[in-house]
C-alpha cells in the first residue's frame, strides 16, 4: 500500500492488535458468531512519520448505517457548544449571513449550537438513519459521502467548516481535503477536531485504535497533510475531550499568523519524541501490561462472586474487550443509554446490551468502557456510589 498521507511505500509496524471484528457492527441474535474479523495493525510511514491502518474495512460498511449518536452524552453537547461559540466570538462575531458545514454531522449536535447563532447550517451525514434523526430536528443534513463530488454540487462557499471526530476516519482523505479546500471561503475558518496520538501514548489509550480510525494525527503528520492541498494550522489546542483531542484551526495557506499557544504545542510535541517509530513500541508494551493487570482484576472479582457490567458500549469499548479477551466469563453484559443499541450484542465478545433505565438492578462493579466521560459517569452515578456500586475505570485519562 501507499502512505495514507504522503504515498510512500515504506512502512514499519507500530502496534498490532491482531484480527478484530468492526466495532461498531453491534450484532443481531441472528449474527452472533458470524461476524467477519479483520486486521487491526497500526503501521508508521518511515517518509512522513504518519501512523495508520493498514487495512481499510469499505466505508460502505462502516457508515452508511452506524448507530453512533453524538447527542447522547451531555459532555459531549457541552463541548461542541463551547466550540460553536468560541468559534463565532473569535472570528465572526457581529458578521451578518454566517454559514458553516460539519462534515459527519451525525444528529446535529453540533451544527444546533451554530444554527442558535445565526448560522445557515448543512450537515452531511453517510448514516440513514443518523441523517434522518438531525433532519427530523430541523437541521438540515443531506445523507451522503463527503467528497469532491459531494463539494462540486454544493454552490455557495463556507465561513466555518468543521469536522468532529472524523477527519481521521476517512478512506477518501485527499478527496475530502481538497473538497474543504474548494469549500472555505478566503478568511474561513476550518475547524478540525481528532485525537491525539501523543495523548493516546501518555495515557496508554489503545482502545481509541479500531477500523473506523484510519490515521493516528500528530500536529506534524496532519500539517503535512493540509499543505498537500493548500491548507496549514495557523491555532490549536489541547483539549480534555475523548481523553485528549487536539482543536486545530485550519486556513490557506498564507491567510493568518501561526499562534504561540501553537508553536507552543508544537515544540512540546517534537520533545516528546512521540513522532518516532520508539514510542509506538513502548506503548505496544505498556498495553500488554495493562491487559494483565486489568484481567487479573476481573478474575478475581468473578472468584470473590461479583456481579459486573460493563458501562458503555463505545466503539473503543470492543477493541479493549477482543485485546484483553473479555467475554461472557467476565462480563455479565453491556448497559448504554442509545436506544438504537438495546438488545444488540458486542461483536467478538458478544455480550447483550442492556439500557441503564430498564435494569432491575445495579451490579456490584461497574467496569467503565466509556472512560472518556468519568466526570460525567461519577456525578450521574453518586447514588450508586454511596450504595457501594465500584466503578473500575480500565484506561484513566
Amino acid at each position: 500500500m501507499r502512505c495514507r498521507v504522503c504515498d510512500a511505500k515504506e512502512f514499519e509496524v507500530a502496534v498490532d492488535l491482531k484480527k478484530q471484528p468492526w466495532g461498531n457492527h453491534f450484532l443481531t441474535v441472528d449474527e452472533v458468531g458470524k461476524e467477519p474479523l479483520y486486521p487491526l495493525r497500526v503501521i508508521y510511514c518511515t517518509c512522513c512519520q504518519t501512523a495508520q491502518l493498514d487495512y481499510t474495512v469499505p466505508k460502505e460498511v462502516m457508515f452508511s448505517n452506524h448507530t453512533y449518536l453524538s447527542g447522547i452524552t451531555q459532555s459531549l453537547r457541552m463541548h461542541f457548544q463551547e466550540i460553536a461559540n468560541q468559534v463565532d466570538q473569535t472570528f465572526f462575531w457581529g458578521k451578518p449571513m454566517k454559514r458553516v458545514l460539519d462534515i459527519g454531522s451525525n444528529d446535529g449536535s453540533q451544527l444546533f449550537y451554530y444554527q442558535q447563532l445565526g448560522y445557515e447550517v448543512l450537515g452531511i451525514e453517510s448514516s440513514v438513519r443518523t441523517a434522518q434523526i438531525a433532519n427530523e430536528k430541523g437541521i438540515p443534513t443531506l445523507n451522503a459521502f463527503f467528497n469532491l463530488s459531494t463539494a462540486e454540487t454544493i454552490q455557495e462557499p463556507f465561513d466555518v467548516i468543521n469536522a468532529s471526530g472524523v477527519f481521521f476516519h476517512l478512506e477518501e482523505l485527499h478527496s475530502v481535503t481538497a473538497a474543504i479546500k474548494k469549500l472555505l471561503k478566503t478568511n474561513g475558518v476550518f475547524v478540525v477536531q481528532f485525537i491525539y496520538m501523543k495523548k493516546i501514548m501518555e495515557n496508554v489509550a489503545f482502545d481509541q485504535i479500531y477500523h473506523e480510525h484510519l490515521l493516528y494525527y500528530t500536529l506534524r503528520t496532519i500539517e503535512t497533510l493540509l499543505q498537500r492541498h493548500g491548507l496549514s494550522l495557523f491555532d490549536a489546542c489541547l483539549s480534555p475531550i475523548h481523553g485528549g483531542s487536539i482543536i486545530g484551526y485550519v486556513g490557506h495557506i498564507g491567510t493568518r499568523a501561526s499562534s504561540d499557544r501553537l508553536r507552543r504545542l508544537q515544540k512540546e510535541e517534537e520533545e516528546s519524541k512521540c513522532n518516532e517509530l520508539g514510542a509506538y513500541h513502548e506503548l505496544a508494551i505498556k498495553m500488554e501490561q495493562l491487559k494483565a493487570q486489568n484481567l487479573e482484576y476481573l478474575q478475581k472479582a468473578r472468584q470473590q462472586g461479583k456481579k459486573i457490567f460493563g458501562m458503555g458500549a463505545p466503539v473503543k469499548g470492543n477493541t479493549l474487550l477482543n485485546y484483553f479477551g473479555i467475554d461472557k466469563s467476565l462480563l455479565d453484559c453491556l448497559v448504554e443509554k442509545n436506544p438504537l443499541r438495546k438488545g444488540l450484542f458486542s461483536p467478538g465478545s458478544h455480550l447483550e446490551i442492556k439500557l441503564e433505565d430498564e435494569l432491575a438492578s445495579p451490579p456490584d462493579i461497574y467496569y467503565v468502557l466509556a472512560w472518556n466521560f468519568r466526570k460525567e459517569i461519577l456525578k450521574n452515578n453518586q447514588h450508586l456510589l454511596e450504595k457501594g456500586v465500584e466503578f473500575h475505570f480500565p484506561v484513566y485519562a
